[in-house]
């Protein structure tokens, strides 16, 4: 009996997860970000289930407004854009903030869009944000959220 309860539950949870990457999340909790004279709002993806969902089904970001994703640990943490409408740049930021590189991403691809070494942070901007102001690996990124 336990077993097929552990197992429904576990189908519930993948179902629940499925659900909602078919829908925009809801606005998360936002940070201001800076990098040279650029001021970034970014809203803050800190779990699980926020950094699985991230900006999927968003028809749009406002302008200077972006996703930073926190992870507990310093990794690979690569990133794939299915059910994502928008096309997006993300850059892979070390912890004392420095961008390790930026990649363009190409909406509802299921290719992944790794850092060229492990970083704990994130940051998925409109495509063509970090090009256009000229913010590239090496440039620094400050008022990164704490881990939890």
């Amino acid at each position: 009996m336990r077993k097929e309860i552990a197992a429904l539950m576990s189908a519930m949870l993948i179902s629940a997860t499925v659900f909602a990457q078919q829908l925009p999340q809801p606005t998360l909790s936002t940070v201001k970000l800076t990098t040279g004279i650029h001021v970034i709002t970014a809203e803050v993806a800190a779990t699980d289930q926020s950094r699985t969902i991230g900006l999927m089904m968003r028809a749009r970001l406002e302008p200077n407004h972006g996703m930073v994703f926190v992870f507990d640990d310093k990794s690979q943490h690569c990133f794939w854009m299915r059910n994502t409408l928008i096309p997006l740049s993300i850059a892979f930021i070390e912890d004392d903030g420095t961008i390790v590189n930026v990649a363009d991403m190409a909406p509802k691809s299921d290719a992944s869009t790794c850092p060229s070494r492990p970083v704990r942070y994130a940051l998925e901007m409109e495509q063509g944000w970090f090009a256009k102001r000229g913010v590239t690996a090496g440039n620094k990124i400050t008022g990164l959220p704490a881990r939890r």
